[in-house]
């Protein structure tokens, strides 16, 4: 290809403009300000894609190394920096499969499931549901006569479960305890209750379902970056207030062992996540295998449905598994309580 003057000059300006936005990328991600809470919404390789193809452009007319650097370094941070990259050491990691769950050094694990229903929208997922053989489903966005037929699919009327609003909560083991939010500002978000596993004791569930995303992608519009500043507050305020009931009607942080799972509207890499982090993990970093977005079931580009639990529990496998009954996709996760 033969450069003028122009072509170089205007290489030149998509090379700068690539390290503009690297620059914004970093600091975006790293710092997540809640007034860049638009930019962050999608995933960090959303941008570095965008950021190669310029830097690419610019190899390609200027025929010089910085480019193709510049290309490099947007390679290095978009593996560095993107959740579905963060799972890469966990390749040895075997995934869960269907039916009863695998022993580990000859201890039974408990099966996990959290699934947003859709409200049946799609269909039941009660038989995608049953081939895992859960001990404890989480669900989002499901009646309490839906909740009672998944019950009654897996357990055949020996198990348990209680609704509240749209979220439910189904186990094969005995519920001793529900706790319901009585804020009517959260009351479609958050839902305890206490299971009592045969041999280890109380274990503590909530089921989350946080506000949904925003979904204005006009950038260029002031209006979209304030919805997603708001957006993201609501459910910072949501994840406080499930901690808060938490720490009120049990012994947490402490002794008792807790999952807290359910539809999060959030990618991993939002301010949320760091809320949790002092007492939880995620099951997916920790012991996920494969792809593990969760919406849109066709193209999943986020992880917004995620399993947490408290260092009691240990993570040993998890994957997330397409249902064509619901626009998300369900998470497995087998756990090793101590």
């Amino acid at each position: 290809m033969r450069t003028t003057p122009l072509s170089r000059r205007a290489a030149w300006l998509l090379i700068g403009l690539s390290v503009a936005l690297h620059l914004l990328t970093v600091f975006a991600f790293a710092r997540q300000p809640d007034k860049l809470a638009a930019f962050t919404v999608m995933p960090i390789w959303v941008w570095g894609a965008l950021g190669v193809i310029l830097s690419s452009i610019a190899t390609y007319v200027l025929r010089a190394p910085l480019p193709l650097a510049v290309t490099a370094l947007w390679v290095l941070t978009t593996l560095l920096g993107s959740d579905e990259a963060r799972v890469i050491g966990n390749l040895t990691k075997s995934p869960p499969h269907r039916g009863t769950p695998a022993a580990i050094d000859g201890v039974q694990p408990i099966r996990v499931i959290t699934l947003n229903s859709s409200m049946f929208r799609f269909g039941d997922p009660s038989d995608d549901i049953a081939v895992w053989e859960p001990d404890i489903v989480i669900l989002q966005e499901v009646s309490a006569i839906h909740v009672k037929k998944i019950a009654d699919r897996l357990y055949g009327g020996h198990g348990d479960y209680r609704a509240f609003a749209l979220n439910g909560i189904v186990t094969r083991w005995k519920i001793k305890r529900e706790v319901r939010n009585p804020d009517p500002k959260f009351l479609y978000f958050n839902h305890n209750v206490t299971i009592e596993h045969p041999t280890k004791g109380d274990i503590e569930v909530a089921n989350v379902h946080l506000s949904s995303a925003s979904t204005n992608l006009r950038l260029w519009q002031k209006q979209c970056w304030r919805d997603h500043r708001d957006n993201r507050k609501r459910r910072q305020l949501e994840i406080a207030v499930a901690l808060k009931i938490l720490e009120e009607t049990t012994t947490f942080p402490g002794a008792q062992p807790v999952i807290f799972a359910g539809d999060f509207n959030a990618p991993p890499s939002d301010p949320i996540q760091r809320l949790m982090e002092a007492h939880f993990d995620d099951a997916f970093r920790v012991a996920g295998t494969g792809w593990g977005n969760t919406f849109q079931r066709r193209i999943p580009i986020l992880r917004l449905d995620r399993i947490h639990v408290t260092r009691q529990f240990t993570p040993v496998r998890c994957r997330a598994v397409t249902t064509r009954k619901s626009d998300h996709r369900m998470v497995v996760a087998d756990l090793l309580l101590d």
